[in-house]
């Protein structure tokens, strides 16, 4: 008589499960995500889920963790790439159309539309502070442009970078609402053109 197999199943492979959970949290929100259905995509039973990532918000948290490092990088990375806060912000955009419109993943930003309708204050509440410190990080980056002359004095580091902000959260929205990436990178482009221009003794991206 065969007996039942208890825990994790062999096959369970936890990054590719975890991918999963991911995706539909990230394409139904972390409301509308039900510990069924994350059972359901990254088929394991729910002591297995409990086993390995504990509970729904628990799992929720890593699944944030895994987004930033994985499709969500593009943002950090235009920031620690590129020479001028100018060419950081058109590059962060303009890889913000191509990745809210990549077909083979969920449109727009899980930290922007993950808690969308959430009644759990603090997963609402963290995704608010990672969205803040984002903007937060373009704002550093672009009071440093002032002061390196980079950017105009009369510059407003923090209008610019809400604005900024704005722009690139409005961007995963229309994405949701099915825009092109085309039709993105015309909005990109329109954000780009409101920008101050670099003093003329700089050659500001």
């Amino acid at each position: 008589m065969a007996t039942k197999q208890r825990g994790r199943p062999r096959s369970f492979d936890r990054e590719t499960a975890l991918e999963q959970a991911l995706r539909t949290f990230w394409e139904h929100g972390y409301e509308g995500t039900s510990v069924s259905d994350l059972t359901r995509v990254m088929g394991i039973g729910a002591p297995s889920l409990y086993a390995a990532f504990g509970d729904k918000r628990t799992l929720f948290d890593e699944v944030v963790v895994r987004y930033g490092v994985t499709h969500g990088a593009f943002s950090g990375r235009a920031f620690a790439e590129e020479p001028t806060a100018r060419g950081a912000v058109a590059r962060l955009l303009r890889e913000a159309a191509a990745e809210f419109t990549d077909p083979d993943h969920p449109r727009g930003c899980l930290v922007i539309t993950a808690a969308t309708n959430c009644t759990t204050p603090e997963v609402e509440e963290g995704l608010r502070e990672r969205r803040n410190a984002t903007i937060a990080g373009i704002e550093s980056r672009i009071r440093a442009a002032v002061t390196a002359g980079e950017l105009p004095a009369s510059v407003d580091p923090a209008a610019l970078a809400r604005y900024t902000g704005a722009v690139f959260q409005g961007m995963s929205q229309q994405a949701r609402d099915g825009a092109t990436r085309e039709q993105l990178e015309a909005v990109a482009d329109l954000a780009m053109r409101a920008w101050p221009q670099a003093p003329r003794a700089h050659n500001g991206v």
